[in-house]
């Protein structure tokens, strides 16, 4: 049964920091296409609380008096059937921006070449096996864990502790009807490529990759250890991420995000902290060049003092909550 679960783990290579960060996974195609509005946002924006305004989890960034400007848009890297239409700001984004910008560029989430370099990183030599690398009670957990699901521990003891952790949430979530071909990201990457419109991305397949195969043993277990303990409560806890997302409550995405995670620092640090310190760069770049971009990142990246939101607001940008422009005629 390896070679199986091997493959089932392919497709979500870009869901899986999403997938350890926000208990979701990623990429592919929506379920429902919508017409994008072609309008500009409103001057109607706000960055803190609760909105029922229809722009979702999008936030426009600029600079008064200066060309560029960013769409910034948490998405939910798995989604399910019944999550579609998005909210009306993703679309907004998309119909007003010139480029798309993704954690990964386009196309490269898929391929033979990428499923041979999982498996080269993923999997142990013929000498070594997971039991040897975790303790006898964090083994014990991963047979449990297999069994529930009809998977031999003679299987699982091919994985390293990073890998299985991924394979553990794919299959999870795909058992809640939450599938990788319904991610927002495909979503408009499929769009994009359809239209014509140009798309980059803030980091490469191999670095996501060495981010996780670089992690030491110490961490790879908590890593394995965090995502066994997720498993009964993430039926709970995605439908309430799903409607935090759904408008931009990013203080109840960030609460979530740090319940487990304050147990391991480090790997908040690696995962979220120093990739949004890397990204904010190059999202700056694009600004002062002009350029008017929808950016689609993880939405656990948008939160908190070091999210993208605030390292933005601190080098002078003006960042707010993209509202859906009213009507011109009243409501019936």
């Amino acid at each position: 049964m390896g070679a199986p679960v091997f493959e089932s783990a392919v497709p979500n290579l870009r869901s899986t920091f999403a997938l350890m960060l926000l208990l979701c996974g990623v990429a592919c195609r929506p379920a429902e296409k919508v017409e994008a509005p072609t309008s500009e946002p409103t001057q109607d924006f706000a960055i803190e609380g609760h909105h029922e305004s229809g722009g979702g989890c999008v936030w426009v960034v600029d600079r008064p008096g200066k060309d560029g400007r960013l769409y910034l848009c948490g998405t939910i890297h798995i989604l399910r059937e019944e999550d579609y239409p998005l909210a009306p700001g993703y679309e907004a984004a998309y119909a007003n921006s010139d480029k798309l910008v993704l954690e990964l560029p386009p196309g490269s989430g898929s391929g033979n070449e990428l499923a041979s370099r999982m498996r080269e990183l993923g999997l142990y030599s013929s000498d070594a096996s997971l039991d040897s690398k975790i303790s006898p009670d964090l083994w014990e957990k991963v047979k449990s864990w297999g069994a529930t699901r009809g998977l031999s521990a003679s299987s699982l003891n091919r994985y390293r502790p990073w890998f299985l952790s991924l394979i553990i949430a794919s299959m999870e979530y795909a058992a809640l009807g939450a599938q990788p071909d319904m991610g927002v990201d495909q979503h408009f990457e499929e769009r994009a490529l359809n239209d014509g419109k140009p798309g980059e991305g803030l980091e490469t397949v191999e670095f996501q990759l060495q981010m996780f195969a670089g992690l030491s043993g110490d961490m790879q277990r908590n890593l394995l250890e965090q995502t066994l303990s997720e498993v009964t409560s993430m039926g709970e806890q995605y439908e309430t991420m799903i409607e935090a997302w759904k408008t931009g409550d990013i203080t109840a995405l960030h609460e979530m995000l740090f319940e487990e995670a304050e147990r391991f620092p480090e790997l908040m640090e690696l995962f979220l902290t120093d990739r949004n310190h890397r990204w904010i760069d190059a999202l700056s770049a694009m600004l002062e060049r002009g350029e008017k971009n929808m950016v689609l990142v993880g939405a656990g990246h948008l939160g908190s003092n070091q999210g993208l939101l605030a390292l933005l607001e601190d080098r002078g940008y003006r960042v707010r909550h993209y509202r859906e422009p009213e009507t011109s005629e009243p409501s019936k």
